[in-house]
Formats: structure tokens, C-alpha cells, sequence
């Protein structure tokens, strides 16, 4: 056997390559018998396939580039064993709590075990997805022996990045600057490599502020890599507080670091006087530099703008290496036409990069999220072109880590609970369920075309559960959608022939094979994508690539007809194509759409975090922002496309469904939160509980419930690598957002879905400098504030209320107080965050929050006191006072 022979001619796992396995295994055991024969000792080295030269071995960069690590069965197994412990408890748990009412304040009682009820379904959706929680590895010089091979050009596949803005008075451009520097200057081929901005708002601020920024590239991203520095983004790499000279000693390096620090502290005063100017709007509008009117001046009445900054015309860094592509776009409107906020401008970059430079994956990151790893692409790509498994994979989605939030994340800012526990035990099913920013889709899966897959019979055009509920579908008789089959890949000679004439939509699908044209005909091309021949024949290009014959000038003019306002009407767009529509939170709709069409997503948590953003620090943007997601949940909830009932049929696995549920329902836990955080203050006041006097039986399973539930969450501590500090800072969150945003959620969603009464997405400030934490001590009146503070008030009157009795009434009282009190503080430190951020570092709390939650809990205090309807209107019921009159 030859060893070259072998590793040219067969691949690793193929037919040919266990046949001779077989082969070598055979004649490894013709050695061992001669060696038993003769009585020889060879030390053990025959039986070691590692070193013998007739084995065919794998060759490095034949290797797979990814590797799954699953959970260490010492940290997984306890964990499971107490999750089911816990769902025995929890019935037997519920078993007593029914059957023993009590009877003097049946109301509480039946209350509190309808609230139970709903957080135990509750936890139960948010539990069995985390049944299977896995790791993956990558590996990156696999990646490059594999389509990096010296002498050749790059294989790597084209990249488009997408970063979307709306107002740069509340994402401040130097942000979105040095967002765009990262991705200039990340760690991957440049010529592959194309940014495209979205700018929502038509701002000239934006406009102006890109052109600067492309200046300033030409001097930082060769810097960038010829030292190989991270991060890549300006304003994070000088405020590292480490000593540069201690590992970069190079008089060379000293210099250049100094140098260019000195031209960004230039590009930032350029930056901010452009923004301090933009303060003021000019009566007339705005004016560029030609004289002409800027097109944006009217927000919501503009037609579609395009720039080309780097990428064209022969624009080099000052070392004369090329750029990566950086593209301007802000897509038309016009009054009386839909636009659907962020997932309309995201179907719009979809397109435009489709014209322009067609990758065939796509990263989306929101402007304050700059590349913290420049590797982060390759990550992605070591799944995204694995030969084995990567065709069956949409997107690839990377944790969102943060800078600037305080030690202590008051208002658990980092949501590490959900990266790090939720994420890791999603992927271990389908892939997590949001494609948020730090997101690498393969944009054929965005297109709405089926995962690679064996045939399956034809799907209905209703997969709703039950089969009677058609919400999704209206009437039966619609015409059956025809779904794609998998690909055939299209060369860039055949699409120069198909996008030969772009006014003739024939030629734009002229030969392509007779598969795809007898699945889909022109008509139907033209209502599932629109009416850009262009467009069409990138969407059948698997690889990616544009036409060679095709001009700068004609693909700027079809850009243009792509993002114009009317050209989504009478496709499906947002429907089954893209971004999908319906909801504010387009994340979650999106990816639960992709993952109905069979195909899986991943989670990638690289060692180094690939992407880092800000967060809102002060509570008043966290409640808007929470608001935000859950009125995008609600949404859903109330849609088409509830997980609930839609997608039956498909490739979504059942646990991934549960998730896919949970994170729509969530917000409906905001009505039994409020009620049981409410009812250990009626309980004081009024001298009821919502348990009878329980028994020895009673007190085991209560005790059994409660160190279960403090199991789970240390074993889910331990394997998902969090600290007890997140976790807790997780659990008092869950409370105060609950009993804030998610309420006004709900009332939201409900009033958009059934009234028609809509509501306005506030964008989340991004500060450009937190400094001291400045901001975590700003209080902003809300609405929001209210029910919290109310619940506060209510709880802490009632243990002062309960106090005071168990004072009067002598000791035999404080026994029965203790169960209440312990139910009160539960609620009372779980708020704790909320009461220290309405009262810390603030001169004074906005009068009008006083006094709302002072009147609320007032009245509501003196209503129970004064009716108390727990206590029985036929008979005197006589109590001891606890004095003795002898």
C-alpha cells in the first residue's frame, strides 16, 4: 500500500477507504499470527494503527473543522437526575395543594394555585430544551490548509455585512464608525469582504460621517494587520487599560501606535463637529457640497440612495493593498407605503447586496456592535463550508457580549443565563432560535428555500394543529405554494447569459436547468422575488458571484430599482422570503421560519467573544428595551405564525418547538407574576395564608421543592460555566420585568392585534462613553416604573402591618407570621435592584411616580383593611387580643 497513493485517491470515510481498512486489518492479523509463531515480541507496535505506514491516514486538511464537545456526563448527568426529581416533587407538590384547600380565604388559595400551575408549565417549556446542551470547537488551520492554499487564490467564500442605523442623534456615528472600522479591518481575504449601511433615517450626518470614516480606513486597517492587533475597532483598542510596550517592543510598532492614535483623536473631532453641526437644522434643509439639495432632507418622503465609498475606482490603503467594499444605502420612501422598520431595511440590504456583490453569506450586526475578534468570520466559515454538514446549516450565531456596564449589572444587562445556559442546550437540538446581531446567515436559507434533505412528500398548504384551525391560512382553497428543491450550483458563465438583458425577464432565467424551470416559471419567479431579472438569477446562484458582463453603471441602476418602496407589493417578501414581517422582533419570527423549512442553526462561542456592543444601563431604557421584545413575543403570539399551531409537518423537532413557544408565551407570565408578588401583602393585612396549617407530609415536600429548585439552578451554574452573581441578577430580573414590561406588553399586543392601535419603537440610546456609569443613575419617567414600585410599597407596608400585629397580639401570633413574612421578602429582595435604582445616587425620584404608587398601594392597603372579605358576615367572630384582663 501507498500511503500518497492513498490519501490522492480516497477520502477519508468513503466506500473505497473502509474497504481498505478492511484490507490493512486483515493483514495485521497475518502479523500477529507469525509473530505468535515465531514467538517474537514486538513490543506492541503491530497492534498500533497509529504508526503503521500501510494505514490510509486522513490528511489535515481533509479533516472536519468543527468538533462537538458535549457537556462532561459528570455535570449533565445530576442535572437531569434532578430535573425529573423535580417534576415528581412538583406533582406531588400540586397533588396536596389541591386537595387541601383552605377554606377561610378561598380566593388566595385558589389564586396562588392557579399562578403555580402557570410557573410550573412555564418552567417546564423553558427546561426540556436545555435537556441536551453541547459545545463546538472549530478548527481554523484546517480552514485555511483547506481553501487557503499557498500560491493560489483564496477559496474562502464571499462575505456581505450588514450594519443598520436609524437616528445618529441616538446611535452617535462615532459608533457606527468604529464599527465599520472593525469590519474593514477584519482577518479575512479583502477582496471578499463587503460592508454594506443601511441608514434608515436619510441622515446626512450618516452620509457625511461614512465618508470620514472610509478616509481614516486607508490608514487604520493596514495598521490593523500588519501588527495583528485586537480589537480592531479604534475607540476600544486605546482605551485597553494594558501596557502596549510589554509584549510589542518594536521601536517600529511604538511609532506607528503613536502615529495613528494621534489620527484618530484627529477623525474624532471631525466626527463630532459634524454631529455638533447637525444639531441645527438649516430651514431649507440641508445641502451638499455640490450645491444640491440633500435627498434626505424629508425623512419619510426620499428616494433610494446608494454610495460607493471603497471597493471602486482603484482606492487603496496608504499601502497600496485594496479595500474591502464599503456601500452606503438608504432605501426609498414615500408616504402611504408600508415599510416594516428594521426588517424592511434588512430585506432591502438583501437585495441591494444581492445586485451588487452576491454573497453567498451574509453577518448582520447592529451599528454599536463592533468585531471584537477579527478571526469571527472564519469561525463561521469553519461551519458554513464544512463538507459534511455545512449545507444543512442557515445561520451561525455568535453570543452577544457587552462593554461598559457595571461590575455589578444591576439590571442583568449581560443576560449571561440565556448565552450561556439557554443557547448551549438549544444547539444541542436544532440551533438556537433568534438570529440577532453577530449573525452569519447562508443566504439561500433567507431566501426561503428548503434545506438539502431527502424527498418528502408534498407539503399542505395549512400545517396548522389542530387541522381545523386555519388562523394562518384563511381559506383551504389556496393555491398550493411550491417549494424549491435542492440546488444545482450555477457557474458565473451561465448567470453573464442569463443577466445579458436586464429588461427582458427571460434571458434573466435563460438556462437555467429544466428542474428549476418546470418547479417555478417566470410568473412565479417574479411573485416570490419581484420584478428584477438581476435579482432572480443571483437567488438560483448556490456560490454566489455576478455576472463578468455585467457594468457598474447597469448594477447600480437595478440596486436602485430593488430598494425602491413599492417593489416588495404582491411578492412574498417578509412572507416567506427575508426578514419576515409581523412582528418587531424579526429575530425570533425569522429564524423560526428558516428552521420550519428544515434546516439547523449554531451556536459559536469562540474563546475570545467574536463581537462586543453597548447595552442600555439605566433601568428606565432597560424596561423600554425589554418592552420591546416582549411586544415582539406578543405579537407572534397573537399571529399566523404562533409555534403553536403553525409549521406542522415541517423540520422543526419538538423541543425546539417548545422553545419556540416559550419565547412567545413569556409575557403572559407577567399576570400570575403580579398576583402572586400581590399576595403575600393581602396575607399581612388581612391575617389569611394561602397554605392551611401543614402537616409533617406538608413540610417534606415543601422542603424537597425548594432544594430542588436550588439543585437545578447550582447544576445549571456548573455546566454552563455562570456565576451565582449572574444567575442571581437573572432571577431578580425575571421579576422585575416581568411585573414592568411584559405586562405592558401584553396590554400592547393586544391593543395592536385586536383594536388596530399601533405602537411606536422607541430606538435604544447608544452612549458613546459610559465613563463612571453615569447613565446607570439616570432615572427617566416611564409608565413602566408604576406596577413595581406599587408592588414595593404594598409589600413592605404589609410586613410592617404584619409586625405590628404579631407586637400586639403576644407571641403565639408570630408563629403563623413567619410563612407570610418569608413570602413578603421573598418579593421585596427579588426588587431589590429596582428600589436601589429608583433611590440611589437620585436627588429626587419624579413626584409623579411617588405619587401614583403611594396612591395605588394607599387605597389598595385601606381597601382590604376596611372590607376584608375573608371574615364572615353572619357570626361575631370573637379573637384574642393577647392581653390577660385577670
Amino acid at each position: 500500500m501507498d500511503p500518497k497513493k492513498d490519501l490522492a485517491v480516497y477520502g477519508y470515510g468513503s466506500v473505497a477507504w473502509k474497504e481498505r481498512m478492511e484490507e490493512w486489518k486483515k493483514r495485521q492479523n497475518e502479523k500477529t499470527e507469525v509473530v505468535k509463531h515465531e514467538g517474537g515480541n514486538d513490543g506492541g507496535k503491530n497492534g498500533d494503527e497509529f504508526d503503521d505506514p500501510d494505514l490510509p491516514k486522513m490528511d489535515e486538511g481533509r479533516q472536519p473543522l468543527w468538533r462537538k464537545l458535549p457537556i462532561s456526563p459528570s455535570k449533565i448527568s445530576p442535572y437531569r437526575i434532578i430535573v425529573v426529581l423535580r417534576i415528581v416533587v412538583l406533582g406531588l407538590f400540586f397533588h396536596y395543594r389541591i386537595l387541601h384547600p383552605v377554606n377561610d380565604a378561598y380566593a388566595l388559595w385558589l389564586t396562588s394555585v392557579i399562578c403555580e400551575i402557570w410557573f410550573a408549565v412555564s418552567w417546564i417549556l423553558d427546561q426540556f430544551p436545555k435537556w441536551c446542551p453541547i459545545e463546538r470547537e472549530t478548527y481554523l488551520d484546517r480552514l485555511s490548509l483547506r481553501y487557503e492554499k499557498e500560491g493560489k487564490p483564496s477559496e474562502l467564500a464571499d462575505i456581505d455585512v450588514f450594519v443598520s442605523t436609524v437616528d445618529p442623534m441616538k446611535e452617535p456615528p462615532l459608533i457606527t464608525a468604529n464599527t465599520v472600522l472593525s469590519i474593514l479591518a477584519v482577518d479575512y481575504p479583502v477582496e471578499k469582504v463587503a460592508c454594506y449601511v443601511s441608514d434608515d433615517g436619510a441622515a446626512m450626518l450618516t452620509f457625511e460621517a461614512l465618508s470620514e470614516t472610509s478616509e481614516f480606513a486607508r490608514k487604520w486597517v493596514p495598521f490593523c494587520k500588519k501588527f495583528s492587533i485586537e480589537p480592531r475597532a479604534p475607540e476600544w483598542y486605546f482605551a485597553q487599560k494594558v501596557d502596549y510596550l510589554k509584549d510589542k517592543v518594536d521601536a517600529i510598532f511604538i511609532r506607528e501606535r503613536r502615529a495613528i492614535k494621534r489620527e484618530y483623536e484627529e477623525f474624532k473631532v471631525r466626527i463630532n463637529a459634524l454631529v455638533a453641526m447637525a444639531q441645527k437644522v438649516p430651514e431649507d434643509g440641508w445641502t451638499m457640497q455640490d450645491g444640491t439639495p440633500w435627498p434626505g432632507n424629508s425623512v419619510r418622503d426620499h428616494p433610494g440612495m446608494i454610495q460607493v465609498f471603497l471597493g471602486q475606482n482603484g482606492l487603496r490603503d496608504i499601502e497600496g493593498n485594496e479595500l474591502p467594499r464599503l456601500i452606503y444605502v438608504s432605501r426609498e420612501k414615500r408616504p402611504g407605503f408600508e415599510h416594516h422598520k428594521k426588517a424592511g431595511a434588512m430585506n432591502a440590504l438583501v437585495r441591494v447586496s444581492a445586485v451588487i456583490s452576491n454573497a453567498p453569506y451574509l453577518l448582520n450586526v447592529d451599528c454599536d456592535h463592533y468585531i471584537n475578534n477579527s478571526k469571527a468570520l472564519r469561525e463561521a466559515m469553519c461551519f458554513m463550508m464544512d463538507p459534511t454538514s455545512g449545507k444543512k446549516i442557515c445561520y451561525v450565531q455568535f453570543p452577544q457580549r457587552f462593554d461598559g456596564i457595571d461590575r455589578h449589572d444591576r439590571y442583568s444587562n449581560r443576560n449571561v443565563v440565556f448565552f450561556d445556559i439557554n443557547m448551549k442546550g438549544l444547539d444541542g437540538i436544532q440551533g438556537p432560535i433568534y438570529v440577532g446581531t453577530g449573525c452569519v446567515f447562508r443566504r439561500q436559507a433567507l431566501y426561503g428555500y428548503d434545506a438539502p434533505a431527502k424527498k418528502k412528500p408534498p407539503r399542505k398548504t395549512c400545517n396548522c394543529w389542530p387541522k381545523w384551525c386555519c388562523l394562518c391560512c384563511g381559506s383551504r382553497n389556496k393555491k398550493r405554494k411550491v417549494k424549491s428543491s435542492p440546488r444545482k450550483k450555477i457557474k458565473n458563465k451561465d448567470a453573464t447569459k442569463q443577466i445579458h438583458a436586464l429588461e427582458n425577464i427571460e434571458e434573466g432565467i435563460e438556462g437555467i436547468d429544466s428542474e428549476k424551470s418546470w418547479l417555478m416559471s417566470q410568473l412565479k419567479f417574479e411573485k416570490k422575488f419581484g420584478q428584477s431579472p438581476v435579482f432572480i438569477a443571483s437567488t438560483l446562484m448556490e456560490d454566489g458571484g455576478i455576472p463578468k458582463a455585467a457594468t457598474s453603471a447597469s448594477l447600480l441602476k437595478e440596486a436602485i430599482h430593488v430598494i425602491s418602496c413599492g417593489y416588495e407589493d404582491k411578492t412574498e417578501w417578509g412572507e416567506e422570503v427575508g426578514w419576515i414581517y409581523g412582528s418587531v422582533t424579526e429575530d425570533i419570527l425569522t429564524g423560526f421560519k428558516m428552521h420550519c423549512h428544515g434546516w439547523r442553526s449554531v451556536y459559536c462561542m469562540p474563546k475570545r467573544p467574536a463581537f462586543k456592543g453597548s447595552a442600555p444601563i439605566n433601568l428606565s431604557d432597560r424596561l423600554h428595551q425589554v418592552l420591546r421584545w416582549a411586544l415582539g413575543s406578543v405579537e407572534i403570539l397573537l399571529s399566523k405564525h404562533c409555534p403553536i399551531w403553525y409549521g406542522y409537518g415541517c423540520g422543526l423537532k419538538w423541543l425546539e418547538r417548545f422553545s419556540y413557544i416559550n419565547s412567545v408565551v413569556y409575557p403572559l407570565t407577567s399576570l400570575p407574576l403580579i398576583a402572586y408578588c400581590t399576595l403575600p401583602a393581602v396575607c399581612l393585612l388581612t391575617g389569611k395564608f394561602i397554605v392551611p396549617e401543614i402537616s409533617n407530609y406538608a413540610s417534606i415536600i415543601f422542603m424537597a421543592l425548594f432544594i430542588s429548585i436550588a439543585a437545578t439552578g447550582i447544576l445549571e451554574m456548573q455546566w454552563g460555566g455562570v456565576g451565582i452573581h449572574d444567575w442571581w441578577r437573572n432571577e431578580q430580573f425575571w421579576v422585575i420585568g416581568g411585573a414592568s414590561s411584559h405586562l405592558f406588553a401584553l396590554f400592547q399586543g393586544l391593543l395592536k392585534v385586536l383594536a388596530g392601535v399601533n405602537t411606536n419603537f422607541t430606538v435604544t440610546s447608544k452612549a458613546a462613553d459610559d465613563g463612571d456609569f453615569a447613565e446607570l443613575y439616570l432615572f427617566k419617567w416611564t409608565s413602566l416604573l408604576i406596577p413595581p414600585l406599587t408592588l414595593l410599597i404594598i409589600n413592605i407596608v404589609g410586613v410592617i402591618v404584619g409586625v405590628s400585629d404579631a407586637i400586639n397580639n403576644g407571641y403565639d401570633s408570630w408563629g403563623p407570621l413567619f410563612g407570610k413574612l418569608f413570602f413578603a421578602l421573598w418579593v421585596i429582595v427579588h426588587l431589590y435592584p429596582f428600589l436601589k435604582g429608583v433611590m440611589g445616587k437620585q436627588e429626587g425620584v419624579p413626584t409623579i411616580i411617588l405619587v401614583w404608587s403611594i396612591l395605588l398601594a394607599s387605597i389598595f392597603s385601606l381597601l382590604w383593611v376596611r372590607i376584608n372579605p375573608f371574615l364572615s358576615k353572619d357570626d361575631i367572630v370573637l379573637e384574642l387580643c393577647g392581653l390577660n384582663c385577670d
